[in-house]
């Protein structure tokens, strides 16, 4: 079934979330109008982590019923969360799509993921980050300059996004604006959510030719791709699916001029929700590596400080910051504590990709340290850099690397907090976790149908793994075995506003 849609009507229209048919907020007295209310029910085994904790709270936020239930209503928002059994009686006689034994979870979040290098996922470069991308990512990437081919790329990354259940994605965009203008077509026809920008380069080495602008053209591009693109789909940033980013590559791609500039665009449009995202602190191979070559090229403390204003020899300020709760910066591998205090402080977030981090030698991110910082830390794929379109593979290898820390440093991550960073941490570093990241009432209706009969490793792992007598313990194992076998084909469904996503 595609989810039930039926009218019904609701005699008390005495509960707080429902509203009357003239708009009013219903009262407990007579005379009132009769609400038509058209709504779906799913029935499944609802796990997600509730409320707006912390990852270190998350554990204590962990829900998991059985036998759920989610109400959704036709503005594609959730009206009830929670045990079937304690379904609203308004909801009697209501068609079900049934999904049990299936699970139902918060849609994930990615956030960051290259849609210029669709086709080139664990490229081998023979080498760490920047001779891979030399040797594979900047040819890569401009291939896009063929309209066809990125028509092409534009399907096929909305079809494998929509594949591993990603319903929101911060995404790294293509220097080309009709490849751009595909990706938000496809995504807008599909329904999904996606907030992109196209990748800035002012300069850069001969492989990348064919991706680098001019001063001027990359201020002019970028703007021309705000005004087309930020909340078009809705024509307002507070409803939309389709939002904007400022997008330059990294620190070694752009200059203090085009950082200046850019600052002074995203300064005028940040009120409108306008985003930032781009590489920080990703590889330290010293002397040569990303890390020291940002800081030798600009003279200057920090890698941070570039994306701080503060990118004048000594760290001097020359033009105006991009941090702040709408900005992404992915990896932030090597961080000092002082970088991780000041996007604490700004309400910066990290994607954290430890499918790449490994793939180009980048080393692991400190997970005890840098959470305690306070910076928010979502999880990001970074396709391209990696083999892996799905976001609990993600949290996978999360587990692994972490846990492989050395001494002090290494942690267990509870299963609650790896679907945290794979969920609601998403949504918060996309400053949009009052619209979507968990299951609970009132937000707007992402989730995914996870059938493990799809995958064969994660129906074993679901039927016949071992428990605990526990029940909390045991509820853990399910989410931990759910979290680290399933793959793609265990997502039987992608819902994002309470609709199907039907993927070109």
């Amino acid at each position: 079934m595609t989810g039930a849609s039926v009218t019904v009507r609701d005699h008390r229209c005495s509960v707080g979330r429902i509203r009357c048919s003239d708009g009013r907020r219903p009262s407990t007295t007579a005379g009132h109008r009769w609400l038509a209310l058209r709504v779906q029910i799913h029935r499944g085994h609802l796990i997600h982590v509730t409320g707006s904790p912390t990852v270190q709270e998350s554990a204590a936020h962990l829900v998991a019923i059985e036998d759920g239930a989610l109400v959704i209503g036709d503005d594609g928002r959730i009206l009830f969360s929670g045990a079937y059994a304690d379904l609203p009686a308004e909801y009697a006689g209501v068609e079900i799509d049934d999904h049990r034994p299936a699970f139902l979870l918060p849609g994930f979040v990615d956030t960051h993921i290259h849609f210029p290098q669709t086709f080139a996922g664990d490229a081998y470069g023979g080498g760490q980050l920047l001779e891979w991308l030399n040797a594979c990512i900047f040819p890569s990437e401009s291939r896009l300059a063929d309209p066809e081919f990125a028509e092409r790329a534009a399907l096929e990354f909305v079809r494998r996004r929509t594949a591993a259940g990603t319903t929101a994605a911060m995404v790294f965009g293509s220097a080309f604006p009709h490849a751009q203008d595909a990706l938000f077509e496809q995504t807008q026809r599909a329904g999904l959510r996606i907030v992109s920008g196209r990748g800035i380069q002012t300069v850069g080495p001969d492989s990348a030719k064919p991706l680098i602008s001019s001063e001027a053209d990359a201020l002019r591009l970028t703007k021309a791709e705000i005004d087309k693109w930020h909340a078009a789909d809705t024509g307002d940033v507070a409803t939309a699916l389709l939002h904007v980013a400022v997008v330059p590559r990294f620190s070694l791609s752009v200059t203090t001029g085009t950082l200046k500039n850019l600052g002074e665009l995203y300064d005028s449009v940040r009120g409108n929700g306008v985003y930032f995202h781009s590489h920080l602190n990703e590889n330290n191979r010293p002397g040569t590596g990303e890390v020291d070559s940002v800081k030798q090229s600009y003279q200057v403390e920090t890698y941070l400080d570039t994306y701080d204003g503060k990118f004048l020899p000594g760290s001097q300020v020359g033009g105006k910051s991009f941090l702040g709760r709408r900005s992404i910066m992915a990896h932030s591998v090597h961080c000092t504590d002082g970088e991780l205090a000041r996007m604490a402080e700004t309400g910066t977030s990290i994607a954290h990709c430890p499918v790449s981090q490994q793939f180009l030698g980048s080393g692991t991110m400190p997970w005890r340290r840098t959470i305690a910082s306070g910076v928010n830390v979502a999880a990001g794929t970074d396709f391209g850099g990696g083999d892996t379109w799905l976001i609990s593979e993600v949290m996978s290898d999360a587990f692994k690397v972490h846990i492989s820390e050395p001494g002090d440093a290494a942690i267990s991550m509870h299963p609650a907090e790896m679907l945290f960073t794979a969920t609601l941490a998403g949504a918060r570093a996309l400053d949009m976790e009052d619209r979507f990241g968990n299951l609970d009432a009132g937000k707007e209706a992402d989730f995914l149908v996870v059938d493990p009969a799809g995958w064969g490793p994660t129906a074993a792992a679901i039927d016949h793994g071992i428990r605990s007598d526990d029940p909390e313990m045991a509820r853990d194992q399910t989410l931990f075995a759910l979290l680290m076998t399933m793959r793609e084909p265990a997502i039987s469904q992608v819902w994002v506003q309470g609709r199907r996503v039907v993927a070109p």
